[in-house]
């Protein structure tokens, strides 16, 4: 049989479909898929039901509404919903680069599925997980050797709470010194992460933001304006979301420790700075980052995950217990910590995650990983330069220069000559397979949408990417009905925005549901 030639990289699509109903819409009463077997008589007259050493507190009045169903319906229910579903291991995923979609090495996950690993116990005892206590010791060393921070807790849960906990270190240090009342503003800008601003006014602080100047960098002169003897830190991303770093950085750092406030990293996605910059040449006091980002341990449907906070040595003693400790002879939990902002979850971070990213290092070493950010900026910059050469496209901000590690875009000309808004281009672009982000809010960008290729993108990928931009463009300024009825070949539907700034519509579980429908 001949061999069809493909004249462009557009890549056929068709996912499957399933008309899926919810898991608890497939429940039936008395239905199981697994039985334990009741216990020994002779268990029994020992200790009891097992629920006898409960405090009462704890027994539940009535069992779980759990759904019902054997396990054959099990399996075929998330499989069908595995293959309605687009990941970084079945598509070239450049829209959301390290937001946990670039590619993990599967080694990792294996080491992270072992045994010793799953059936581990937060309340075991310590010379039981030596092993695990050690790894977590050393990726603390590894991390202050990335960013020249003196110590690191990986307790906290994710980005947003890493940044609560820089937002806690900050009003513990000022509380110390009798300045806590007095500072109550944290400074941000406009292109950080949202969380930055976010996590910091759930500590009751006053959030200012400064906005960018004409070339995309934060408007140093509003930065001066804002610092007082009421800052208490500056809390920042750069590169920002825009991609563009601020080559100014410590001029506004040293504003800041002038006035007496600390200086706080974002750095959740590192991806284009390892080897390149460090938190403490820019004069940081502190900085995080997102191990399930940068550091190749992607957390699955929001969690696990970790963000890794750093501080300089005099900041030490306020970070949350227990950190991990070597003696010269065993890895223990350090508890002793004099002014600490006591702990910030549970138990002290997620060994699953620790783990992989602590393989992640060992296999690049330093020179492999200063090799991720050359080749995470190149992929970047190639990606940026194809796209502005298509119709409609832009990138406000440092026109001609590079940006990091990604680049916020924008379509405002397209969708003016057309009428195709970004989401229809995000519905459309579902119909080959691919997938590209939109932005998060604000929109100060019009018509925005940001691409990460990361270094794991292939230049043939990326290519790939293009055309099917190209060819979606193509649509859009011939047949933009066909945008706009999108998808047509995915099984993602239109999403109906009217609702989602309405809490009294928000269904966060299937009985809530249930009770709002009734009503």
């Amino acid at each position: 049989m001949k061999k069809i030639k493909r004249d462009h990289k557009v890549r056929q699509f068709h996912q499957a479909k399933w008309d899926e109903p919810i898991i608890f819409e497939l429940s039936r009463p008395g239905q199981r898929g697994v039985v334990p077997p009741l216990s020994e008589c002779e268990i029994v007259e020992q200790v009891g039901s097992g629920l006898d050493r409960l405090p009462s507190k704890l027994v539940r009045k009535e069992e779980p509404k759990l759904p019902e169903i054997e396990q054959l319906k099990v399996l075929r229910h998330y499989l069908r919903l595995s293959q309605e579903t687009l990941g970084a291991d079945f598509n070239v995923e450049i829209g959301q680069g390290t937001c946990t979609m670039k590619y993990s090495p599967k080694i990792n996950e294996v080491l992270a599925k072992m045994p010793k690993i799953t059936e581990l116990h937060p309340l075991q005892d310590e010379s039981t997980v030596q092993g695990i206590l050690e790894v977590m010791y050393k990726l603390d060393l590894y991390m202050r050797e990335i960013s020249g921070m003196d110590r690191f807790t990986m307790q906290p849960s994710g980005g947003s709470q890493a940044i609560m906990t820089m937002a806690s270190l900050v009003r513990a240090y000022h509380e110390s010194k009798g300045e806590g009342e007095q500072r109550d503003e944290i400074i941000t800008t406009m292109f950080s992460h949202p969380s930055d601003a976010a996590a910091a006014a759930i500590k009751g602080y006053k959030i200012i933001t400064i906005y960018p100047d004409k070339e995309g960098y934060p408007d140093f002169e509003a930065f001066k304006a804002a610092v007082s003897e009421r800052t208490a830190a500056f809390i920042v991303a750069n590169p920002e979301d825009t991609g563009v770093y601020n080559k100014r950085v410590q001029e506004f750092t040293k504003l800041v420790h002038e006035a007496g406030g600390l200086c706080c990293y974002d750095q959740a996605n590192a991806n284009g700075l390892l080897g390149v910059t460090r938190a403490k040449e820019a004069d940081f006091d502190m900085c995080f980052f997102n191990l399930h980002k940068t550091f190749s341990t992607p957390h699955g449907c929001g969690g696990p995950a970790t963000g890794a906070v750093g501080v300089l040595k005099y900041l030490e003693e306020f970070m949350p217990g227990p950190l991990v400790d070597f003696d010269g002879e065993k890895y223990f939990l350090n508890y002793d910590i004099k002014n600490s902002i006591g702990k910030v979850r549970s138990f002290y971070g997620v060994p699953q995650v620790m783990l992989k990213a602590y393989s992640w290092i060992m296999s690049l070493g330093a020179e492999g990983l200063y090799e991720v950010a050359k080749i995470a900026v190149l992929n970047n910059n190639y990606l940026y330069k194809k796209i502005l050469e298509i119709k409609g496209m832009s990138a406000p901000y440092i026109e001609g220069k590079q940006r990091i590690e990604q680049v916020r875009y924008s379509m405002e000309e397209l969708r003016q000559e057309t009428g195709i808004e970004v989401e229809d281009f995000q519905n459309r672009i579902f119909d080959f397979g691919l997938h590209f982000w939109t932005s998060h809010h604000p929109y100060i960008v019009p018509s925005p949408f940001t691409l990460e290729p990361t270094e794991t993108t292939s230049k043939e990928d990326m290519d790939e990417y293009i055309e099917a931009f190209k060819h979606i463009v193509n649509e859009a300024y011939t047949n933009p009905k066909i945008v706009k009825t999108a998808p047509h070949n995915s099984v993602v539907h239109k999403i109906d925005c009217t609702d989602l700034d309405i809490p009294e519509k928000w269904c966060v579980t299937w009985r809530s549901y249930l009770k709002k429908a009734e009503n």
